[in-house]
């Protein structure tokens, strides 16, 4: 069963890009192996995107370890984020960013790849918890969230599972957006203005080449 701290992310990327989607989260949470398909339920980690595409529906089941809702709920990080809770955070967020990306493609009738699934996740870890650290403090820009997300954590290969170049390069790509996007973050903090909602959500509706290529053309202010 979804919890309210799980819910609270999902409305959060929700609004960042501004996504009116027929589906929620919860509607698709399974938080016990024993329900996932019999091939599905030796996949490691916490948290796991299933996919299936038949003719004419595409079919999806979210897997968040039923332990780390249990800790979203003891130490909600939409209240609180810091370093007791900020792994499970973006354990969570990437669950909900993979299943909202994949949701709003479907939508459209678009194909989305793993690298832009990848990709998108990294960068909404990264600004959900600016926006979670700024609730905590409006005036105060956390200088170390990008080498904390980019630089201080590293691919599991057990979970990557041979893709770990894909991942390593989708990670890359944030790190790059993410920092080219710093300085309108930093302008949100101290004036409260700033265009980074508006270049986000025209980020998240790119294709998958659009959104590499647009990183390449981004500079930094």
């Amino acid at each position: 069963m979804a919890c309210a701290a799980l819910e609270r992310l999902e409305r959060l990327l929700t609004g960042i890009y501004d996504l009116r989607l027929g589906c929620r989260v919860k509607d698709f949470l399974v938080t016990e192996r024993p329900l996932l398909p019999g091939d599905c339920q030796d996949a490691p980690g916490t948290e796991q995107l299933f996919v299936a595409a038949g003719d004419e529906e595409l079919c999806m089941s979210l897997f968040l370890d039923a332990g780390l809702l249990d800790r979203l709920r003891a130490q909600d990080p939409n209240d609180a984020l810091d370093h007791r809770n900020v792994a499970d955070c973006w354990d969570a967020v990437e669950g909900i960013s993979h299943f909202l990306c994949v949701a709003h493609h479907a939508e459209h009738d678009r194909p989305v790849s793993l690298l832009t699934l990848e990709l998108q996740a990294e960068i909404d870890k990264y600004i959900a918890s600016f926006l979670l650290l700024r609730r905590q403090d409006p005036h105060r820009f956390p200088a170390e969230l990008h080498t904390l997300l980019f630089q201080r954590t590293r691919v599991d290969a057990t979970l990557a599972a041979g893709r770990e170049p894909i991942y390593r390069r989708a990670s890359r790509q944030a790190a790059k957006f993410c920092a080219r996007l710093e300085p309108r973050l930093r302008e949100l903090c101290h004036s409260g203005g700033g265009a980074w909602l508006a270049d986000l959500r025209r980020f998240y509706r790119l294709t998958d080449l659009g959104k590499l290529r647009h990183i390449e053309r981004m500079q930094v202010c």
